[in-house]
């Protein structure tokens, strides 16, 4: 399938979302990798990663850049060798890729029940506004988690506790937005985060 979805939040910033839809052999075709990044594919087990590692590169290809163009630091954070920020995300049959002159974050998450195992693992301030028995529950605590997930790929410091750095102030679903808060070394870092469902999925995005 082609593009499925574009996102402009402003002039400096877009946003491209993958349907992966298309087999690891289709996906490889006229594929071009760097060796570190061909061995990395075929080093990966689930072809289900494979399809969204490659159509990430699909998703570069929408920019105009290609494989040899992205690099990472030894945090594992990408960038783009001619100084664009670039966060990138997949999961399942989705993939995404934000740019932007700022520094940016973005992720991608499937509704599932599970998420409600590893809430307590960072939910805090957060569960005084969720409402469990809310047939909106797991939408929200996705939703929570996209935009943590965002702001963690953002401030790029290893390590940051999703739980106790990372708080995100009550939001109604249908907002498609919020106010979020990196609380680190005893400052407080502001970030307006934006957030869509599409398809049983939620993604959020952070923009400096």
């Amino acid at each position: 399938m082609p593009l499925y979805k574009t996102i402009t939040p402003n002039s400096q910033t877009t946003v491209k979302i993958w349907k992966i839809e298309e087999s690891y052999d289709d996906l490889m075709q006229d594929m071009t990798l760097k060796p570190e990044t061909l061995k990395r594919v075929l080093g990966m087990k689930s072809e289900l990663h494979q399809r969204g590692f490659l159509c990430v590169r699909k998703l570069l290809a929408e920019f105009g850049y290609d494989d040899h163009d992205l690099f990472y630091d030894d945090n594992g954070k990408p960038h783009l060798k001619d100084g664009k920020q670039i966060s990138i995300t997949h999961s399942f049959i989705f993939a995404g890729v934000i740019i932007s002159d700022g520094i940016v974050g973005i992720d991608i998450e499937k509704h599932r029940d599970k998420i409600t195992v590893i809430a307590h693992k960072f939910v805090d301030y957060e569960a005084d506004y969720l409402d469990k028995s809310s047939s909106c529950y797991i939408k929200k605590l996705t939703a929570i988690w996209c935009v943590k997930e965002s702001l963690y790929k953002l401030f790029a410091v290893p390590g940051l506790s999703f739980k106790d750095c990372l708080l995100v102030i009550p939001f109604e679903l249908i907002d498609e937005e919020t106010k979020a808060w990196v609380d680190y070394k005893d400052k407080k870092y502001p970030y307006n985060i934006h957030f869509l469902e599409f398809e049983g999925f939620t993604c959020a995005y952070a923009a400096e």
